[in-house]
């Protein structure tokens, strides 16, 4: 049988590796999962997978090592508890991805980006897209993640029952970083929905296949950009009602800052018995529900606070008692050469190199290290950012990695402060951090 590998990219398939494997991401609104969701997501892996799902810095769930013969009962057990991998890789717009700082305005923009999920995800009208498409709602501008996002929206406040957004366009990063630039401030929700697929019109009209938005604008200039939108905004309706008729509350609501407890997933490895115990831990204290982080971990929004030391003795039991320095270190890690085609380097046997060699000061900074400069791992937006550049021979004819080294130390992307280091230089590079 002949496999369009191809047409699987838009069901959320890429292939693994020439042996026929096969590698499934699963879109997550906000990153919220369910507990129900969660133990399917575990029975799926431990049947197809390799026992286990990758976390994504996106807030979504990958899983490896399947066969064509099993995607379709695969797909019909996620779409028996409510989640779908369609649109989730290929030219369609992606998983909306949610701020998760977990502040004050969580509630509304983990609302927002369940709302334009439910209306973006299988829509044929925004399908067959250049390239992927990503939009990002935060809570506020710490992270800095909305200068990524092909629309990065921040929530900026209420006025008269209304949630107002400041909105970013054309970011991204890859092989060419470019921070998104702010369009537009204080824009009302009912008046997103329009914007947004304005933005994505005129991506599909002016960008060349395989180009991200960030091309268009680079190619037209932020005053062209601009007069084309509007142009394009003026011939559609300024409004679309985003309301539901009731609240549909998922985790925690107070308005106050609420507990939260966190289990550090290295690598956003996660065995299927850990989800299991995960799923447990939420259904029984977290009212039914986790939420998959940006850093690939898994937090518990609580209502009750005094629940707080419950949850941490069920993680302690799964192994997550937050003791080890590599949970104490925050440290993103896309799969590398460990599952991805594109990988350069083993991205997680370097990571546990670097984490033993770092001093104090590189302890208490956030981590990201990229397998190719696809970046899928957000180095730019961490602390310190390792992102494997390329991969040569050796005198003994083995390819091996050279790193670039970023540190970020203001609001944009972090700089690069060394290239072209092979592993030994970059583990001294780590070392002599100051």
């Amino acid at each position: 049988m002949t496999i369009d590998y191809q047409r699987l990219r838009i069901e959320g398939v890429y292939k693994q590796n020439d042996a026929g494997h096969l590698m499934l991401r699963v879109k997550v609104p906000a990153g919220v999962l369910s507990a129900e969701q969660a133990l399917k997501v575990a029975d799926i892996a431990e049947r197809f997978s390799n026992d286990g799902v990758h976390l994504t810095s996106r807030g979504s769930i990958e899983f490896h090592w399947l066969q064509y013969a099993d995607l379709s009962e695969a797909l019909r057990l996620l779409a028996a508890v409510g989640l779908t991998s369609r649109g989730a890789c290929g030219g369609a717009v992606r998983g909306v991805v949610c701020s998760t700082t977990f502040g004050e305005g969580f509630p509304v923009v983990q609302s927002l980006a369940r709302k334009l999920h439910r209306h973006f995800a299988g829509n044929p009208h925004f399908e067959g897209l250049p390239k992927k498409f990503k939009i990002g709602v935060d809570a506020g501008y710490g992270g800095s993640r909305h200068l990524i996002q092909d629309v990065g929206l921040v929530y900026v406040g209420t006025e008269e029952f209304c949630d107002l957004y400041d909105v970013w366009l054309a970011g991204g990063l890859g092989r060419e970083p470019q921070p998104g630039f702010r369009y537009a401030e204080g824009v009302a929700e009912g008046r997103i929905l329009p914007l947004l697929e304005a933005v994505l019109r005129l991506y599909k009209r002016h960008a060349p296949k395989g180009k991200r938005l960030k091309h268009v604008l680079r190619e037209l200039g932020e005053a062209t950009f601009r007069r084309l939108l509007e142009t394009d905004r003026a011939l559609y309706p300024t409004e679309l009602e985003l309301a539901d008729a009731v609240e549909k509350r998922l985790t925690a609501l107070p308005h106050a800052p609420r507990t939260s407890v966190t289990a550090a997933v290295f690598a956003g490895e996660l065995s299927s018995k850990s989800l299991r115990i995960f799923a447990h831990t939420a259904a029984r204290l977290a009212e039914g529900f986790m939420v998959l982080t940006a850093d690939q971990d898994v937090a518990f929004l609580l209502a009750d606070a005094d629940d707080a030391a419950d949850v941490r003795e069920a993680l302690a039991a799964a192994g997550y008692a937050g003791e080890t320095t590599e949970e104490r270190v925050t440290f993103r890690i896309c799969p590398g050469g460990h599952e991805c085609r594109m990988g350069l380097c083993r991205t997680r046997e370097v990571a546990r190199e670097v984490i033993a060699a770092l001093g104090e000061t590189g302890k208490e900074g956030s981590w990201a290290i990229a397998g190719c400069p696809n970046s899928c791992s957000q180095p730019q937006l961490a602390d310190f950012g390792i992102v494997t550049a390329k991969s040569v021979p050796g005198a003994d004819g083995v390819r091996r990695p050279l790193f670039d080294l970023h540190r970020r130390q203001g609001a944009g992307f972090g700089e690069k402060i060394a290239e072209q280091l092979d592993q030994n230089a970059l583990l001294e590079a780590v070392r002599n951090l100051g």
